[in-house]
């Protein structure tokens, strides 16, 4: 029987299949250099999945929302999909070496193989990478064997319980960035916020201090390369019913697949209509411009551009070269 989580995906895998802008080019040009405009139609689509499905945070739906529209930028930008992290399909987290190792076995053998990694033989649920001193699970990655992480990102979401969980999250990030920063220093590290607008209202000095905090992280230079945050515009019932869900006790193993991932093996395939979700606007104006969503791409694929050799992402570079005007 399908998951929430399965029900989840199978909308986020068909909205993106459908987004108008998943092949155009995101760079355009503004003045006499070239800037990330971000596929916010996308997005807002993707955050009415967890409102129709009526997704609990403990469900990871909501925060599974954020990572699908990250990752889908970052192959928009022109990344190799098959690196970046939730892929567009089952298995999620899979090295690429193992997709091409697969395609050149005999017909026969691939399809028993590729059943068995889809149903999450051999831990490809989550990304847990090695930091510094522990394991951190990172909810981006763009990665192969050969390279190493190029980007690691962590997105948060915060939709209820402003004032209660605000200051856990920001620190643990800190902490995080700290731990990826010292052990992958090349790799382009980026912090992805989710903040209700409701929080602008009911409690708005908890608000203005936790986004003055998100602006400071992305400051550090062993930090995070750039931080970002959107502000979804939900309504008082459409907020999750529960608390924050509290992550588990105790050090990650790298190869471990989380909980979620265990129980939804198929990640998606039920047949959905996304016809029936209901977009959730974004309130933009208190974004400021140090958390612009298009900053963030900015400057994380310039990051990743600028630290690898001229022959990588060939796409990639070719789609900065030609923004559109």
């Amino acid at each position: 029987m399908a998951t929430l989580r399965d029900r989840g995906w199978s909308y986020f895998d068909a909205l993106v299949a459908a987004a108008p802008l998943q092949d155009a080019n995101p760079w355009v040009r503004d003045g006499g250099r070239a800037a990330y405009r971000p596929d916010y139609e996308t997005l807002e689509r993707l955050l009415g999945v967890p409102v129709l499905l009526r997704a609990t945070s403990q469900s990871g739906v909501p925060a599974l929302a954020l990572d699908v529209w990250v990752s889908y930028e970052f192959r928009r930008a022109g990344f190799d999909a098959d690196k970046v992290w939730p892929r567009a399909s089952t298995p999620r987290v899979l090295p690429p070496e193992i997709k091409d190792f697969v395609g050149k076995l005999p017909k026969k053998d691939q399809a028993a193989l590729w059943s068995r990694i889809s149903r999450g033989v051999g831990g490809m649920g989550s990304a847990n990478l090695l930091g510094k001193n522990y394991v951190k699970q990172v909810d981006v990655v763009m990665s192969s064997w050969a390279t190493g992480p190029e980007l690691m990102v962590s997105t948060k979401r915060m939709d209820s319980s402003f004032g209660k969980n605000a200051a856990n999250r920001v620190e643990e990030s800190y902490g995080d960035a700290k731990n990826l920063r010292l052990r992958h220093p090349q790799a382009g590290l980026g912090f992805f916020y989710s903040l209700s607008a409701i929080a602008l209202e009911t409690e708005a000095d908890t608000a203005e201090w936790l986004i003055d905090l998100l602006i400071k992280l992305g400051r550090e230079d062993d930090a995070y390369d750039a931080v970002a945050l959107v502000l979804p515009d939900l309504k008082k019932s459409e907020e999750p019913a529960d608390p924050e869900p509290e992550d588990e006790a105790g050090p990650i193993d790298a190869g471990a697949v989380n909980a979620s991932e265990a129980d939804s093996v198929d990640g998606g395939g039920e047949s959905v209509d996304i016809a029936d979700v209901i977009p959730v606007s974004l309130y933009s104006e208190a974004v400021p411009d140090e958390l612009d969503p298009g900053r963030f791409f900015t400057v994380m694929v310039n990051r990743i551009l600028d630290n690898s050799p001229i022959n990588f992402h060939a796409k990639a570079r070719a789609r900065r070269r030609a923004p559109l005007t």
